[in-house]
């Protein structure tokens, strides 16, 4: 009967060595700054990655929730024939299962002015019911109110465009369209004023410094249009699944018609935001991936330095496996710490990451979120789950691998050649 030469796999000899290896001494001064830098460039690696990629989801979410909550997710258009009997298609469609509101409009360009300036706006007739029923226009009422929407001549408009023509609610707001009346003398401009009858507040820029919503009769006034709208917007409860009810909204309508869903209206724009995604994830891997090599370079320079100490472990028992655990076990410590570290230092970040935007912007006395270039009032944060794992996995991973070869070549060292120059 042989007896079993050794020590266990991941014994306490070895976790003794291993983190002996990684306190500062005085000859190992600059072993132990490399290790600190690896530590940090981890930490930080990780941690970045994890905010960037929680605030571009954060974007994502918070335009597609905004754009998709005013603008819906399926446009009918009229084909061969004005929408005339808009009220009857939007009664067919709404009956189909999963389709929650179907909304006639009148869609306009025009230029509101009030004694203090002016501006670009864009003008929506619809009815009053309909607007209630919009989430993102009826729960962000500002000022004034919906009541008797249809009944009176009065608009409502977004809050950055009130703020920008200095208007209130009960100020008169005054809308000129080049699309007028047909005289002898050709068109003329119609120019109408509205009472401003309520102020809402989306949180997205581009919508509440432009939109102005107009009862839908009044609109087809102001626009010439005869009993007709432009168009109707469906919304679902599925976004993802607009294939499904392009089908059914054709075989309902009842005439033709021309649709156009969100994923076509927005693709260019939620495409960028994929590659800009895509592309900030790969350069910010970087980090993790320098951070890791240092731990390479501060293993091998710890390997060399340790030479003497490893052949005399090796005489005295340890076997090549041995120590290629215990080197495994120095390197994949500072991964380890520094990727946790890391993990909680951007969940911190992303949980606090408005707080933090308004320190940074009255400490510097400067703007870092404008909302008129970023569209969003806040910035958003949305960490999923799986992204933030796989970040975590790959910096692990990293961190092991950049331990394999370091630890490989303390395994291998010739304890003869190693004491042979001592």
């Amino acid at each position: 009967m042989t007896a079993k030469t050794g020590t266990a796999p991941f014994s306490a000899f070895e976790w003794m060595l291993s983190l002996r290896y990684l306190r500062a001494r005085r000859k190992e001064g600059f072993i132990s700054v490399i290790a600190g830098f690896s530590f940090l460039g981890i930490m930080l690696g990780v941690a970045t990655l994890i905010i960037v990629m929680a605030v571009m989801n954060g974007f994502r979410q918070e335009l597609l929730s905004k754009i998709l909550g005013l603008n819906g997710h399926i446009l009918i258009q009229p084909l061969e024939a004005p929408l005339t009997d808009f009220a009857a298609v939007a009664e067919k469609v709404s009956g189909i299962p999963g389709i929650t509101l179907a909304v006639p409009l009148v869609e306009g360009q025009a230029l509101a002015s009030s004694p203090f300036h002016a501006s670009g706006v864009l003008v929506r007739g619809i009815r009053e019911q309909d607007l209630k029923k919009l989430p993102s226009i009826s729960t962000n009422i500002r000022s004034g109110t919906l009541d008797g929407f249809n009944e009176g001549q009065g608009v409502a408009i977004g809050k950055r465009l009130a703020d920008s023509l200095s208007l209130r609610v009960g100020d008169q707001i005054t809308l000129f369209s080049p699309k007028g009346s047909v005289t002898p003398m050709g068109v003329t401009p119609r120019i109408k004023a509205y009472k401003v009858a309520a102020i809402f507040e989306i949180g997205m820029s581009e919508y509440d410094s432009v939109f102005v919503y107009m009862p839908l009769p009044e609109s087809q006034l102001y626009f010439n249009r005869r009993n007709d709208v432009s168009a109707i917007e469906i919304y679902t409860d599925n976004p993802d699944a607009v294939d499904k009810y392009r089908q059914l909204i054709n075989e309902r309508a009842g005439r033709p018609v021309f649709l156009v869903d969100w994923r076509q209206r927005n693709a260019t724009f939620f495409n960028a935001l994929q590659v800009e995604r895509n592309v900030m994830f790969l350069i910010l891997t970087l980090i993790v991936l320098v951070a890791a090599l240092n731990i390479v370079s501060g293993l091998i320079m710890l390997v060399k330095d340790k030479g003497h100490d490893i052949a005399i472990l090796r005489t005295m028992g340890a076997t090549r496996g041995s120590i290629m655990r215990i080197f495994l076990i120095t390197g994949s410590s500072i991964g380890v710490v520094g990727t946790i570290v890391g993990f909680g230092l951007g969940l911190a970040v992303c949980l606090n990451v408005e707080e933090i935007r308004g320190f940074i912007s009255w400490l510097t006395s400067t703007e870092l979120f404008s909302p008129e270039l970023y569209y969003l009032s806040r910035l958003p944060a949305d960490m999923d789950v799986r992204e933030t794992g796989a970040v975590v996995a790959m910096a692990l991973v990293l961190s092991f691998l950049a331990t394999v070869y370091p630890a490989w070549r303390a395994a291998r060292l010739d304890p003869v050649e190693a004491l042979r120059y001592e």
